[in-house]
């Protein structure tokens, strides 16, 4: 029976959504409630929400967004790969040994240029 077969993932959802409710309730329920003014103020980006819409905005936001999500997109890539590896063979693993050689690389650009950097 081919339904047999996602009997598991049904269970692993069943599972994670049971835990994820039961900690959002006894969060709310737990947790202590004394609000700050700062606490109950919104951020965005590093500076007051409720100033002139045409100031001067810090480059290095999109800089880190980027870079994040750059890196992150690489590494998703190392699941399917890793998953496979036996079925790749070595071709696959060379090749995957370059993707990473290549991702290190801008990674240390990155690092040198002193984009990492926060002032």
């Amino acid at each position: 029976m081919m339904l047999a077969e996602y009997f598991p993932v049904l269970v692993f959802g069943g599972v994670a959504f049971a835990l994820g409710s039961a900690l959002i309730v006894l969060g709310s329920l737990l947790a202590p409630r004394r609000p700050d003014p700062a606490k109950d103020a919104p951020y965005e980006c590093g500076f007051e929400a409720f100033e002139d819409a045409r100031m001067k905005f810090d480059v290095r936001y999109y800089l880190v967004a980027i870079l994040f999500i750059l890196f992150d997109l690489e590494i998703v890539f190392l699941f399917p790969w890793a998953v496979s590896l036996d079925a790749v063979g070595a071709l696959g693993f060379w090749s995957m040994m370059f993707f990473l050689f290549v991702l290190v690389v801008g990674f240390a650009y990155e690092w040198r240029k002193g984009a990492l950097q926060w002032e």
